[in-house]
């Protein structure tokens, strides 16, 4: 069964969606390369003008997938490939977000998130750290709640990820936010989104450029440890690690 649902397409937009609810659409090998050769035949599709993500059941991303994980490098491709698709990219969030999952969501131009949505990153209650996701996490993220939430692991909802910049809108009416958003990405150009996007983007690019090496190695470093063995047992045991005071 494919995670990934099939493309539907209207007026210019292309919608893809996680649809692995079983597994609240976490970050497998095969999701990783499906959304990739779809973002792939999006940007060489003239009639694609914007893409949006979305996703089914009550969660958006569950972060990865700890039985059948990516290469730490494929999912840095795909959240880089997302920054620097010249088509914008619309996150539509009905449901929860978690690690990996903030990621994916920070690598989208623009965002909207409904009364439904959490979001946590916690890596750091799993021994590890969010460490590959920081490259498109930080330069949109405020500093200081970014501090708090990467170090405490805290939820937090859908109104606190607009303040901090996270997602863009909060909204009751997910669907209705993104009329406007839809229409204006309609009466743009084609050449005029991909030039604007580029510089939007520019330092979220930058940051890949600079430190993805050293993190994609890092984050193998952490994942390989004794206590991520310990914490990601415990989670899968649905257990108190036994560092937890």
């Amino acid at each position: 069964m494919t995670p990934l649902a099939d493309p539907t397409h209207d007026r210019g937009i292309t919608t893809l969606t996680l649809d692995s609810p079983a597994n609240r659409n976490a970050l497998s090998a095969q999701l990783v390369g499906e959304l990739s050769t779809a973002l792939d035949a999006c940007a060489a599709d003239d009639t694609v003008r914007a893409v949006v993500l979305t996703h089914t059941g009550n969660t958006f991303c569950a972060g990865a997938d700890l039985t059948a994980p990516p290469d730490p490098a494929a999912f840095v491709a795909l959240m880089r490939q997302i920054v620097a698709l010249p088509k914008p990219v619309v996150a539509r969030v009905t449901g929860h977000v978690r690690a990996g999952g903030l990621g994916l969501l920070a690598a989208c131009d623009i965002s909207a998130a409904g009364p439904a949505s959490t979001f946590a990153l916690t890596e750091s209650r799993l021994g590890l750290a969010p460490a590959v996701i920081s490259m498109p996490l930080l330069p949109r993220t405020d500093p200081r709640a970014a501090a708090r939430y990467y170090l405490t692991g805290e939820r937090f909802d859908a109104a606190e990820a607009a303040r901090i910049g996270l997602v863009t809108i909060a909204a009751a009416d997910v669907d209705k936010a993104l009329v406007p958003v839809l229409d204006g990405l309609r009466r743009a150009s084609p050449q005029g989104l991909a030039a604007s996007k580029e510089l939007v983007t520019a330092t979220v690019l930058m940051s890949f450029d600079q430190y993805a090496e050293d993190l994609i190695a890092r984050s193998a470093a952490l994942f390989a440890s004794a206590e991520a063995r310990e914490g990601m047992t415990a989670f899968l045991e649905r257990r108190d690690p036994a560092w937890v005071l």
